[in-house]
Order: C-alpha cells, then structure tokens, then sequence
C-alpha cells in the first residue's frame, strides 16, 4: 500500500511539471508572437515615417476623387518658380485644373506658355488630363487672387503661392480634411490674433504671426498662401463682401487679401478654420512679410475689416489636423 501510494504522488508529480511545461511553452510562443508583432509594427511606422520623401510612392494610400481640386497659383515676374511649383504640383492625384493668376503689365510669352503645357503632361499622373489656364487681370491688385472664377471645373480651391511647395501626401491629406467641412477654410499656415489691452479706450485688436500661434496654442485663421477653399467664396469675395475691404486692400495695405478672405470665411461661417500639419519648402528668397512693420501693417488691417464688419467675426480654436500615418507616435 505504502509503495502504490508512492507510485501515486510520483505520477501526479510528473503530471504537475507536464502541466506546467505546456503551460510554459505557450507563455513562451504567445511572449514571442507579441514581440513580433511589435517588431513589424514599428518596422512598418518607421517606413511611414521615412517615406515623405518619396511622397509619389505613398499616393497609392489615397484614392483619386471622382472630383478634385483647382490649384489657383498666384505669381508675379517669377517664372522660374512658377514653372517649379507647377512641375511639381501637376503630379498631384486629386489636381484637376491650373489657373494661373496673372496681373503683369505683359501677358504670358508663348514660350511661358508652351513650357508650362509640357510641364504638366509631362509630369501629370498616368497622363491625365489637366486643365489650364492663364486668368488675365489688366490692372495689377491683389484682389486679383479672389476675383470670381464663373467655370471653374471643381468645387474645391487649393490657393498657393509660387514660392512654398507642400508634398503631394500632404496636399491630398489636406483635401480630405477640407470634404469633411467644405465651408471652412482649410490649411497649412496659421496664425491668430488677441485683444490689445493697453488700449483702454476701445477694443483693439493685435496680429500674431507663427511664434504666436507656437506660444499660445491658438490660431483663428489659416492663410491663403497655401489653404483650400470652396469655390464660392470667390464670388462672395468678388460681388458681396464689402466694397470698402477691397479698396482698402487695393490703396493701402497690399498684403491683407489674405486676411479680408479669413474674415470674409469665417463671417459666413462662425467657424474657426481648420489648420493641417505639413511640411513645408521655402523656394524663394524674399517676400512680403519679410519686411519691416509687416505685423504692424496686419494688425492695422484686422482693426480695419472688424471696423467695416461691425464685430470680431474670427473664431479661435486649437485643433490641428495631422496624418497618423506619417507619425511615429500619434
């Protein structure tokens, strides 16, 4: 009795470690699969996230919509830049159409025009059919920029200018963001603006550029240099805003039409604009805001559309649209 006893707890003792074993081994396999899987995961973030420079490669992710965009390119006796920013944009899944605002004293060279063409079916996906159009303006103001478009092909508005140039990833990214909320303006450059309270006599309003967006956390509008729009603010621009916004931007400030149209989006809205994170590339050398008293001349501006408005109509908000897919950590 005592040796069948014996025999008992021995069998039991090796079927106690057989148990654990197999429990083991499966803690081990399930261990294993985990890191795997966790080696593939981030092997396939960092991909993402290295790949911006071969943003052709990445298009594939966004299917081309049954209906895009117009890009509408501001210039000015910059060709070489012009022709750059078009090379590249034409290469975009979502672009439909090229208008080119033109407001020099000359009209385009044939020559301009004949290596534009080239440019775009050159570079143009899949050999699609891309439109365009040089738009003539005889007198030279930047209310050119927003001047109606009546047959335009597209609903939705890229605005670039010629000297700033977005990865194609992004600019799709963009595109999207905006069908989500196609009343709003839509971009890549922010910036704000506050009360000015050491002006106790009345409400004054201050202008804040990029450090100011960074520092406070904040932006109330988007700039037009680079933002998608719908197509109908044009034609508000053009024939319901008010006449006083657009002479002013004519006579004196020669760099508030960005500002007049935030004003003019986010009065037909009550909405705040929404602002894209993007990178962006800097190919030219000198602009507007690289001159003195460029903030002074803004503010000046703001306090000048909230007087015509009768109100503040710019909405503040802190929200950023970013891609996932090109983040490490999101």
């Amino acid at each position: 009795m005592r040796g069948n006893f014996i025999s008992r707890r021995i069998l039991q003792r090796f079927r106690h470690l057989a148990i654990s074993s197999v429990g083991s081994v499966k803690m081990k396999l399930l261990l294993c699969c985990c890191i795997a899987f966790t080696f593939v995961l981030i092997a396939g973030r960092a991909a993402s996230f290295m790949a911006w420079t071969h943003h052709h490669d990445s298009l594939r992710h966004f299917p081309t919509p049954r209906k895009g965009y117009t890009i509408l390119i501001n210039t000015w006796k910059r060709y070489d830049l012009l022709k750059q920013s078009i090379s590249h944009y034409a290469s975009c899944a979502g672009l439909e159409s090229i208008h080119i605002v033109w407001s020099e004293p000359d009209p385009p060279s044939d020559s301009l025009r004949e290596f534009i063409w080239r440019t775009i079916k050159s570079n143009s996906r899949d050999g699609k059919d891309i439109e365009l159009r040089f738009d003539i303006n005889k007198e030279d103001s930047l209310n050119n920029r927003f001047k109606e478009i009546k047959d335009l092909k597209t609903d939705a508005i890229f605005s670039i200018d010629d000297d700033v140039i977005f990865p194609c990833t992004s600019v799709e990214f963009a595109f999207s963001v905006w069908q989500s909320a196609p009343d709003t303006m839509v971009g890549f450059v922010p910036r704000s603006h506050w009360v000015d309270k050491s002006k106790e006599s009345m409400e004054y309003y201050t202008y804040g550029g990029w450090w100011s967006v960074w520092w406070m956390g904040t932006y109330s509008m988007v700039l037009s240099k680079a933002a998608f729009f719908h197509k109908k603010y044009l034609f508000l621009y053009t024939n319901q805003m008010p006449t006083s916004i657009r002479e002013y931007v004519a006579k004196n400030s020669r760099n508030c039409e960005d500002i007049a149209m935030s004003f003019l989006v986010a009065n037909t809205t009550g909405a705040p604009p929404i602002w894209v994170k993007g990178k962006i590339f800097e190919i030219g050398s000198t602009g507007i805001s690289s001159l003195g008293g460029h903030n002074k001349r803004r503010t000046q501006c703001v306090n000048k559309f909230v007087g015509e408005y009768g109100r503040m109509p710019l909405v503040s908000t802190s929200v950023k649209a970013v891609d996932s897919r090109n983040s490490l950590f999101w």
